[in-house]
């Protein structure tokens, strides 16, 4: 954490909700994730825990920011980075859960600064058992949408799904359609320019939505697998499985509703609504 009277360049913003198992790891290991003057800011969303969140964020020389309400995932970001110096020009969105490896966000921030048609980042995201997380992927279409939200439950290699998810194309630089929102490095003016997350996106599809418009603006998302990080999940959202399986498909039938929205699509919107609520009923989403 910087004690630099300079605004950093490169500043670092994550979202708490009940986060205090998780969030000391996780601001642990920002400063080894690069060797800049990075600023790191906590949005909290109105936690119980809210004064040991500010207490744990403040000792490790960090911003505490309180939004006041639990306005979700993009919302909170949205008033994190506006906090924000107007020097910062990257911004590494990250889940509080999610703890950074050595060099990583230095990685991201060079593939970044290595093209000016890049407007987003994202590290190879590993799940606790080394397993790679597929957080770069194609943005849906309603075909892949509706064959992933038929057949994925009981299909697991389905086409679409597979294509979707881009399953095994985890070892070298790529373009991607959308980066997960869990751990991704924003161009801070495009991140302003299209006026950040959806905030009509509570949970979920927030960050499909933004690569979205991202690509759309001309800029790419890349997926870059040399930077590393690793999703070791927390226990805010135990217990809460079916309401946030339900979030997810809510908000994935209102991306994809937004993106064809044309009249004669309107039978194509209600198979995939009927096809997202069948599946909101299984027991994983991924």
């Amino acid at each position: 954490m910087s004690t630099d009277t300079h605004p950093a360049r490169v500043a670092v913003v994550t979202v708490t909700y009940e986060s205090v198992d998780v969030l000391p790891p996780f601001l642990a290991s920002v400063p080894a994730a690069s060797g800049r003057d990075v600023e790191v800011v906590v949005a909290d969303n109105d936690s119980t825990t809210a004064d040991e969140l500010r207490a744990v964020t403040e000792a490790a020389g960090a911003r505490f920011v309180a939004v006041g309400a639990n306005l979700g995932y993009g919302a909170a970001v949205n008033r994190a980075v506006a906090t924000l110096a107007p020097e910062v020009r990257w911004v590494l969105v990250s889940n509080p859960d999610v703890v950074l490896e050595p060099s990583a966000l230095d990685r991201m921030v060079a593939t970044a600064e290595s093209d000016p048609t890049i407007g987003a980042v994202g590290p190879k995201l590993l799940e606790t058992d080394g397993q790679v997380y597929p957080s770069a992927r194609l943005v849906p279409s309603l075909r892949t949408g509706l064959g992933h939200a038929v057949f994925a439950n009981v299909w697991q290699d389905n086409p679409w799904t597979r294509r979707y998810r881009q399953d095994g194309d985890h070892t070298g630089r790529r373009d991607a359609g959308w980066l997960s929102g869990a751990c991704v490095l924003v161009r801070r003016d495009v991140f302003d320019r299209l006026g950040g997350f959806d905030e009509g996106f509570f949970m979920y599809f927030e960050d499909v939505d933004l690569g979205w418009r991202i690509g759309r603006s001309g800029y790419r998302n890349v997926y870059e697998p040399a930077a590393v990080a690793t999703h070791v999940g927390g226990t805010a959202t135990q217990g809460s499985s079916d309401r946030m399986r339900r979030a997810h498909h809510e908000s994935a039938y209102r991306f994809l509703a937004q993106k064809y929205s044309a009249w004669w699509l309107w039978p194509l919107r209600v198979a995939l609504r009927v096809a997202l609520t069948v599946r909101a009923r299984a027991t994983h989403t991924r």
